[in-house]
Parts: structure tokens; C-alpha cells; sequence
């Protein structure tokens, strides 16, 4: 018999399958068979808080629908397992895709086909999905537009690759070994990288301890990909510290949830981050000293007992809405020169 963990990647199968052949009534279908009635589902800014499969799919499914019309679902990562409290989760991350000819929240068309990175997370009991915790990569689309309003990002802004080593899609049986020491390992090296800088110098980290010298550290747009752990500390630790220094300081208030599968480990949490934005500020917004929270949902791939990947989406757009920025008010404003409208789809054709 299935362990419940390869059965719960199992039970998500169909509504990937669905999304990947993107068709309304079958992925309607899809998601009501799979998420109970009452599922709480946490989406980035500026979805919210909804709940059950028919509100997910009416607030953000069907406008993605409408303005890809030929909307794909590709996942590159597939794993599950279960967290220090005894939940199971499936995690899952990779991106949608399809020819942009709609505006979409307020983001004007290409006429092209986009990307847009996803890292949904999915908990289980008794087979169905209770709970989403979901960040999908917003800012992303608006660069590719042309139409990103704020600070241009640090690192690099590319379309993020799957695993170098192509085994993301996680197959069973769950490893509790393997699974188990790869959590460990992240759980250790975030407990090392909240020693810098109230306990010393950049050497309390023991980056090269926890980290393949040539990592790569694929961040959210906005702040972009940093290869290597000087590529990491330049484009992200370094401006993420020097604007908000007391990160890590405030544990007992926010909600964690690490679970590991094979050479994977992931965390979720809504929130799992809380600082004060001081110092020279962030992401070139002016220092309020207002404390946020943040959410960040990642996975990581171990080789040969390092991180060699580190796959990572904050839910940027609320940490602006926190310290008083309207990103999609700025975007209107940005955009204000340019014709929206529909392009006739398939783009071109005669």
C-alpha cells in the first residue's frame, strides 16, 4: 500500500493534468473534486483570503483564463511530507503560461506568450485539501509587460529554471530518512543565518558549510536571482538586512511549516516573516520604522549534503501595501499612455 504522502501526490495529479490542458469546466471539476467545500485558500495581493474551490476558481482562475486564452500549467516541482505539527502538505511549484492578448490586473497585453512563476502549497486530511497557501509571481508579469512601476530589481530577472537535475516531480515511496535529514539541514542553516548581523560578521552564517559554492538563489521579481553566495548576499541578504535588521527576532508570533521529500525541502507559512523597515529602507522605499509581516514560500534541493538550489517567491506586492504603496495604482499611473484593450487570438492569424 501507498504511503499517504506519494497518495496525496497522487490525489493532486488530475487537477494538474486539468490545468495543464487548460479547460474551464474541467478544471472546475477538477478543483471540486479535490478541495473540501469549506478549504481556506491564502492568495497573494491583491486576491485575499478566500474560501472553497468555486471562489478560487470565479476570483483567479477565470480572469487568468480570460486574458490567456490558451492558459498552461507546467510544474517542476512535485513533493510532499509532513511538518513538525503532524500536517501533511504537497508542494508544488513551477509556472503558468499562455499568450497574453487581455489586460489582466490592470497589466497591459503583450500579444506574446508570458510566464508566471507559482508556489502553491496544499495541506491534506483524509485525501482532500483543507488548506492553499499560494504566491503567484505578479510582478513577474508586469516586467514582462514592460509595465513594473517600482525600483528595478538587484539580481537577475530571467524565466527561472526547473531543477538542474530534473527530478523536482518527487516519485514515491516517501524516503522518512532522506526526507527528514534534508528538513534538518534547512532548518539548521536558517537558524545560522539568523546570527548575522546581532551576533557577529557575515562568518556566523557558515554559508560555506550549509551552501554549494555554486548555488543558485532564484528570488522573486523585484529582486531577481543571485548565483553563488556572494551573488545571494549582494542582490538580496545584504539590502534585506541592512533595511530591516532585526529580521528574525520575532519567532513566537509567526507560523512555520517545513517538510521534506527526498533531496527537497520546503517551507510555507502566512505569514513567516516579521521585521521593521528602518535603516536606508527597502527595495527603494523610504524607511517608515512600520513592522510588516512577510510571506515566503521556498524549496530547496540538496546535493551531496548542500543547497545547490533554492527556489524562493515572497508576496512582495503586500509588503508595499504594508508600508503604504498602491503598486497597481502606480501601475495605472505608469501606464496611463498606453491603449488597453484585447488582441485577437491566435495573434496574427489570417
Amino acid at each position: 500500500m501507498s504511503d499517504v504522502h506519494t497518495s496525496n501526490k497522487a490525489a493532486i495529479a488530475p487537477l494538474r493534468a486539468a490545468m495543464y490542458d487548460f479547460d474551464a469546466a474541467t478544471v472546475r471539476a477538477a478543483l471540486e473534486a479535490i478541495l473540501a467545500a469549506d478549504a481556506v485558500v491564502h492568495m497573494c495581493h491583491p486576491f485575499g483570503d478566500l474560501t472553497g474551490p468555486g471562489e478560487l476558481y470565479e476570483r483567479c482562475y477565470a480572469p487568468l483564463l480570460a486574458s490567456l486564452p490558451d492558459l498552461e500549467r507546467r510544474d517542476y516541482i512535485v513533493m510532499a511530507g509532513v511538518d513538525d505539527f503532524g500536517n501533511d502538505w504537497v508542494g508544488c511549484g513551477g509556472y503558468y503560461t499562455g499568450v497574453f492578448v487581455a489586460p489582466w490586473l490592470d497589466i497591459p497585453p503583450t500579444g506574446h506568450q508570458l510566464h508566471m512563476r507559482f508556489h502553491e502549497f496544499y495541506k491534506f486530511e483524509a485525501g482532500r485539501i483543507t488548506e492553499i497557501q499560494t504566491l503567484w509571481d505578479i510582478p513577474e508579469v508586469m516586467i514582462q509587460a514592460n509595465a513594473w512601476p517600482m525600483a528595478p530589481s538587484l539580481g537577475r530577472e530571467w524565466h527561472v529554471p526547473g531543477p538542474a537535475t530534473l527530478d523536482g516531480v518527487v516519485p514515491g515511496p516517501w524516503d522518512r530518512e532522506t526526507s527528514t535529514a534534508s528538513c534538518q539541514h534547512i532548518v539548521t542553516m536558517l537558524e545560522y543565518l539568523k546570527k548575522h548581523p546581532s551576533q557577529g560578521g557575515p562568518e556566523v552564517m557558515e554559508m560555506e558549510r550549509f551552501w554549494h559554492e555554486r548555488m543558485n538563489w532564484y528570488g522573486p521579481s523585484g529582486i531577481g536571482t543571485g548565483r553563488g553566495i556572494a551573488g545571494f548576499r549582494n542582490w538580496h541578504q545584504i539590502p534585506f538586512l541592512s533595511g530591516m535588521p532585526d529580521r528574525g527576532q520575532f519567532v513566537d508570533e509567526i507560523d512555520y511549516h517545513f517538510f521534506g521529500d527526498g533531496n527537497y525541502a520546503a517551507v510555507t507559512g502566512w505569514p513567516n516573516m516579521i521585521q521593521t523597515v528602518t535603516d536606508d529602507g527597502w527595495l527603494g522605499i523610504a524607511p517608515s520604522g512600520k513592522r510588516i509581516t512577510m510571506r515566503s514560500l521556498d524549496f530547496w534541493r540538496l546535493e551531496n549534503g548542500r543547497i545547490r538550489e533554492n527556489w524562493v517567491m515572497v508576496d512582495i506586492l503586500d509588503a508595499y501595501r504594508q508600508l503604504g504603496v498602491d503598486v497597481f495604482r502606480r501601475l495605472r499611473e505608469f501606464n496611463k499612455a498606453r491603449v488597453q484593450g484585447t488582441i485577437p487570438f491566435p495573434v496574427g492569424e489570417r
